[in-house]
């Protein structure tokens, strides 16, 4: 009210209707991501201005794109989408587990309790889960080799709930091979070194992995071969053309022959550059069947390109300058940004190079490479919408094989720790606790049986039926799962249904963290500065 008298423009909610309309916005927002949770989870189709589609059931791509208007809905948007920054997946559980967590304290507080004890109990159920946690996860030993079959069954629970199922279990394969090429002992593994090219040719199912690089561009010389075997890579950073001034500066001449002539020296130092490399590409090709190819950062122009093609070299101009760190890593040699002391082990090694051409666009392909560190997951579709769903897809696929390497160690899946969580907290948590905080502990519990309550939901099968088996197996000590097709309690070790650790620790950190700064809220008031400005 107070507020009322300082500025008469100012839109105030109190407290109740303050609490609710948080509530409200964590529930719409809980209700519209829902349906997408898990393998059977429906899409949904994104239609902008100009009538482009998108088809998607990943949260992160769906919180991004859609236009939120409640300011509430807003800040749970945006703990979701930090949550996929982190850790690459779970922004749709963030924000089903926010939202469950705000339905449970509205049947408390309509009750008459304060959202503060609440509060409190949340705090004690969130520490004791994470402890939980601990002792709940599988650890992995991943070592200089790691196992393979763990990845891939992290790697297929992640991208099954965001494609269908065989092009989930081809992908696969495709992101856990990915990670263990670019993967070097004691380095931090750097996704980066994965280029995700993508052409629209074929169907999704041609998607496929190459062991070296792909380029999105062709030679610009027309005898220029487009196949070659045995190739000597030359990856460089040098200016092969005729070069302006970084400055402003003008040239004076006093007649046209000294015009000519400087127009020759300008062109000689250019030529004296691609000499310099025809002589390296004869010191080491001569006498035998291998072929040259150069790779540069900067231009060349076409008086050295014609050079350069006389002396049968491919030469590609104008590569992007993260390619050129990939292509050191995948065919060796060094990157050089002078031609003046070249040698024949700055040069890279590839068993093809080749040109393929779609359309107007060339790509130029890079393999056979002998021990690469970097590689190309080349996705293919027949349109842009199943392209942009599978280059979402493929990143967060790449990010679950990091985090499994990283963790060390793997939860069980198909909702079995959630499960395992609430039996934890009512059955030894909650006798702990004091007063009015174990209701608290009580609504944190039966909101974690919201993801595998959603599971059973999507799948089309009867949720109470469903959790009263699953409670009941783990009442009698047996850790398990949902069966998605039966609706039967399963062990998720056996079906191979992992989920990452450092995914499901940040979910727990950051939910309850937004649901008590949302229940906390005893007022929104919008009254900014312009609003004091006369009519």
């Amino acid at each position: 009210m107070s507020l009322r008298l300082l500025n008469p423009n100012a839109e105030v909610l109190n407290k109740s209707s303050a609490l609710h309309m948080n509530i409200n916005a964590a529930k719409g927002l809980q209700d519209v991501l829902k349906t997408n949770l898990g393998p059977k989870g429906t899409i949904k189709m994104l239609v902008g201005g100009a009538g482009d589609i998108k088809l998607t059931k990943d949260g992160n791509t769906l919180l991004k794109e859609m236009q939120i208007q409640n300011p509430t809905a807003i800040m749970i948007a945006r703990t979701a989408v930090a949550q996929d920054d982190i850790s690459g997946d779970g922004t749709t559980s963030t924000v089903i587990f926010i939202g469950e967590l705000m339905k449970q304290s509205e049947r408390y507080i309509d009750e008459g309790m304060h959202p503060r004890v609440l509060v409190d109990g949340f705090e004690i159920a969130k520490r004791a889960t994470l402890q939980f946690l601990e002792k709940f996860k599988t650890p992995v030993v991943m070592g200089n080799e790691p196992d393979k079959e763990t990845l891939k069954m992290v790697a297929r629970t992640t991208l099954r709930t965001k494609l269908y199922e065989a092009l989930a279990d081809q992908l696969t394969d495709i992101v856990v091979n990915a990670v263990l090429c670019i993967r070097k002992p004691e380095e931090a593994i750097d996704l980066f070194m994965v280029e995700i090219m993508h052409m629209r040719h074929k169907f999704d199912v041609d998607t496929h992995l190459v062991e070296g690089i792909v380029l999105d561009h062709g030679s610009r010389h027309p005898d220029m071969k487009r196949r070659a075997e045995n190739c000597y890579i030359l990856t460089c950073n040098v200016s092969l053309e005729y070069e302006k001034s970084e400055i402003n500066a003008g040239f004076f001449y006093s007649n046209a022959e000294q015009r000519e002539a400087m127009v020759a020296a300008e062109r000689r130092s250019v030529d004296e550059r691609v000499k310099k490399i025809i002589e390296l590409k004869n010191r080491v090709c001569s006498g035998n069947d291998r072929n040259f190819v150069v790779i540069n950062q900067k231009g060349i122009d076409p008086p050295s390109l014609d050079l350069l093609a006389r002396a049968g070299i491919i030469a590609l101009r104008r590569a992007k300058r993260r390619n050129m760190e990939r292509l050191v890593l995948a065919c060796g040699g060094e990157a050089v940004d002078s031609v003046d002391d070249l040698t024949p082990s700055c040069l890279g090694w590839a068993g093809l190079v080749y040109e393929h051409t779609l359309g107007e666009e060339k790509y130029t392909f890079v393999e056979n490479v002998k021990n690469p560190h970097s590689c190309t997951i080349l996705i293919k579709g027949p349109n842009d919408h199943t392209i942009a769903q599978i280059k979402d897809a493929v990143r967060d696929g790449l990010r679950a094989v990091k985090n499994t390497i990283e963790d060390e160690s793997v939860v069980l899946g198909a909702g079995a720790f959630e499960v395992a969580a609430r039996q934890y907290l009512i059955n030894e948590v909650k006798k702990t606790v004091q007063g009015r905080a174990q209701l608290g502990v009580q609504a944190f519990a039966d909101a974690l049986l919201v993801i595998p309550k959603t599971l059973a939901e999507n799948s089309g099968l009867d949720t109470q039926d469903v959790m009263i088996a699953l409670m009941g197996e783990h009442d009698r000590g047996n850790v398990v799962g949902l069966n998605q097709h039966t609706g039967e309690p399963i062990d998720p070790q056996m079906e191979g249904i992992f989920d990452n650790y450092s995914v499901k620790r940040q979910i727990i950190n950051s939910a309850p963290v937004i649901a008590s700064q949302l229940l906390l809220v005893d007022e929104v008031i919008r009254a900014g500065r312009n609003m004091r400005k006369p009519n």
